[in-house]
């Protein structure tokens, strides 16, 4: 779809598109990609955000989050030939075709969405409140994060094999994620939804209907954490693993605590840390019934109100070992964590965390498609009025986890960078996972654009930061590839899925990670949808699990 505009930054067919490949198809490649890069990419999104109803209406999703889930598919296949570039090869396939349907021909969705739907503005509250006991289907619209060999997901019910194994390159299983309990495994090639499942077929504890779209892996035994949140008067987490070895799942932790959207957790050699931080559910979890939807669920973000960080054993059973305070904040990602000595006693252990946090709620409401697309002139947050919903990095130390405090202690900030320093969809070289890593990459709002406006590499020793930037040219998460060769922690390469607003067309480039010059681009036929987050198996290589 062509969209007519005179954006200085246009943006609006990563948006508002209906492009996608269900075979795969060549892409043109231009300048180099290193060979060590062959591998396969994932990626989730919605794919458009709109459907025309069967009375010939158009329903559309409010927010950003609620899209039509979609996985792409890259395939990076090396050539044999020293001065050829690999061979690029792209597919995706929407993975929501009952929820489609459902759309289509009720014109409505009676599920539970992250935003309010548009229709909410009229509905009055008597038909809410009848809304609650009636029994909602689920839709499964389930597309944030994928995960590779998923622990346990071979456990599941309706787990199966792909259909065909040409270039599955060890992946048996590929499974997608969101911000709740529900699962949903995907044909690793033809991309076809394949089953669906809850986190309680892991575990009957675990019956709560909210958790993170991001586990996290410990990088030598692959096995995956999360946690579980059920609601109630006194809403219960559990600090769950699932084993890679075994697939069985266990309980760490069991506690109560304010209920909370949570989008990521923290991973340590020997701790896993959940931040409850100001996103709390209000009603004790009645709210979200009530709303059918997250932000509507969410208390109004109060700055007298400490963020909790709790700090759970993963090595010998001891549960929460210790809890912390600190001032009010929002975020979306968590970036790394890793243990070190104390500054004040070395024979204790502190953990160092870093994530990018905003100073108050306004980002989730800042991505209403409204708010988001280049060709809509009534947006909010525009210009300096979006100050408030950019993201800072930040660095937080819980001191002495292990000194058996049983009392909440204070978190330490240890630094906030400036905003424009800062980044969404951060992502690190993944051998760094659990411990001390140096540079973050990722999406750099500057307000040059009603999006992301380019990628920014910020280094955590020094706080400066590098960009690439091309105007009008929108890019997506960047994830990072090693270079086994290389010795420093950025040597590699980035891959990320930019969009060409100009030209209606986006390719995938390919950055150096050291100064975030461009290598080499793989190009597209036409717009592939704006999406979230990805993950990227080597060739020949042994995956590192979810980050």
């Amino acid at each position: 779809m062509v969209v007519a505009t005179t954006d200085v930054w246009p943006n609006t067919a990563g948006f508002d598109t209906n492009y996608e490949e269900n075979e795969p198809v060549s892409l043109t490649v231009k300048g180099t990609i290193p060979k060590y890069a062959a591998g396969v990419l994932y990626r989730t999104g919605p794919l458009g955000y709109k459907a025309k109803t069967d009375d010939g209406k158009v329903w559309a999703a409010k927010h950003w989050f609620d899209g039509f889930s979609c996985v792409h598919r890259f395939q990076i296949d090396a050539t044999p030939h020293a001065d050829s570039p690999p061979k690029v090869t792209y597919r995706s396939r929407r993975t929501v075709d009952e929820y489609l349907e459902m759309v289509r021909k009720n014109g409505r969705l009676d599920s539970t969405t992250f935003g309010p739907k548009r229709s909410d503005l009229c509905e009055s509250f008597f038909s809410k409140v009848m809304s609650m006991f009636v029994s909602i289907p689920s839709e499964h619209n389930v597309g944030v994060t994928l995960s590779i060999n998923m622990p346990g997901g071979d456990k599941l019910p309706g787990a199966t094999r792909p259909t065909t194994n040409n270039h599955t390159n060890g992946i048996d299983t590929l499974h997608v994620k969101t911000d709740s309990h529900e699962v949903k495994q995907i044909d690793p090639e033809t991309l076809e939804p394949r089953g669906y499942a809850r986190q309680k077929s892991l575990h009957p504890e675990l019956k709560g209907p909210f958790s993170a779209a991001h586990a996290k892996s410990d990088p030598k035994t692959g096995d995956m954490f999360n946690f579980n949140l059920e609601f109630g008067y006194k809403s219960t987490y559990r600090i769950f693993r699932v084993s890679a070895s075994s697939g069985e799942t266990d309980i760490l932790a069991t506690f109560h605590g304010t209920p909370a959207y949570i989008h990521s957790l923290f991973l340590t050699e020997n701790y896993v840390i959940l931040c409850v931080w100001n996103s709390h559910i209000t009603w004790g979890g009645i709210s979200l019934m009530y709303h059918k939807n997250v932000i509507d669920a969410m208390a109004p973000f109060d700055p007298d109100t400490k963020a909790t960080w709790y700090v759970v054993d993963r090595r010998q059973g001891k549960g929460v070992i210790a809890t912390y305070e600190s001032n009010p904040f929002f975020c979306f990602h968590s970036i790394n964590a890793w243990e070190e000595p104390s500054a004040s006693d070395p024979t204790k252990t502190d953990i160092i965390t870093e994530l990018s946090m905003f100073e108050n709620l306004d980002v989730v409401k800042r991505f209403y498609y409204d708010n988001l697309i280049s060709s809509i002139d009534t947006r909010e947050y525009e210009g300096e009025e979006r100050m408030t919903a950019l993201p800072m990095q930040a660095q937080f130390r819980l001191p002495s986890v292990d000194a058996g405090v049983p009392t909440p202690m204070p978190a330490e900030l240890l630094f906030q960078a400036e905003k424009f320093k800062s980044m969404e969809l951060p992502t690190l070289n993944p051998a760094y996972l659990t411990r001390r890593h140096r540079y973050t990459y990722g999406c750099a709002d500057r307000l040059k654009s009603s999006f992301f406006d380019g990628l920014v590499k910020f280094d955590n020793k020094t706080q400066e930061v590098k960009y690439w930037e091309e105007e009008g040219h929108t890019p997506g998460e960047a994830i990072f590839i090693a270079d086994p060769e290389g010795m420093e922690e950025d040597d590699g390469v980035l891959l990320s899925v930019v969009l060409d607003g100009y030209a209606e067309k986006s390719y995938l480039l390919v950055l150096r990670a050291k100064d975030l010059t461009e290598m080499g681009r793989a190009e597209m036929a036409g717009p592939m949808s704006f999406g979230f987050h990805g993950t990227f198996k080597e060739s020949d290589k042994m995956y590192r699990g979810d980050v």
